[in-house]
């Protein structure tokens, strides 16, 4: 599942872009995964890591390509972040995601807070059909309920409305589990060195 070898990768994927480097080549096996790659810095205030860009994909994409696309993608073009700076890099933390046991939910309640990722399919004001997802992490880091993480995804996904009880049961849920492994800059950087000297 996910390893430290995946994380070290995305990190000097990102070092390689950010420096124009060629990319480093994955010493990791290329098999297939849904994915994400989540980018979090450190914040002295808070004393804690926060939230720096998270994209990936439901599709399962060879590791090797996913990875380097997303390692870029959730470090340079979530929208709700500013690209991040070469002086950044030895700030941020990465988490490799790949995401397993998808079941369709019976209804909006039926997955467990700590366990279940969820994706949700809701009808948009407009009459579209849009989606959203938290990983499994997620609901547990902002101490949400189930109702309060469907409200929150519901959110995300741009419902802008009034969300009443009946409309939540209206909402189609498709829970996951994910299996995570994170790596800060410093202890990649620390593994760097070590295996040289080795």
């Amino acid at each position: 599942m996910a390893t430290t070898d995946m994380a070290a990768y995305c990190f000097g994927v990102l070092e390689s872009h950010l420096h124009d480097k060629d990319h480093p080549e994955p010493s990791f096996d290329d098999g297939e995964f849904p994915l994400f790659v989540t980018w979090k810095k450190w914040h002295d205030r808070y004393e804690d890591w926060v939230l720096r860009g998270c994209i990936g994909t439901f599709s399962p994409t060879p590791l090797h390509e996913g990875l380097r696309e997303f390692a870029l993608t959730s470090a340079l073009r979530d929208t709700r972040f500013d690209p991040v700076s070469r002086e950044e890099l030895a700030t941020l933390q990465c988490g490799i995601s790949l995401l397993t046991n998808f079941e369709d939910a019976e209804h909006h309640l039926d997955w467990e807070v700590g366990t279940h990722g969820i994706w949700i399919e809701f009808k948009h004001e407009s009459g579209r059909k849009r989606t959203a997802t938290f990983l499994p992490e997620v609901m547990p880091e902002q101490g949400w309920s189930k109702v309060e993480a469907i409200d929150a995804l519901l959110r995300k996904g741009g419902y802008t409305s009034k969300i009443t009880e009946e409309y939540r049961k209206t909402v189609k849920l498709t829970r996951y589990k994910s299996h995570k492994i994170a790596l800060s800059y410093e202890e990649w950087k620390t593994a760097a060195s070590s295996s040289k000297s080795d």
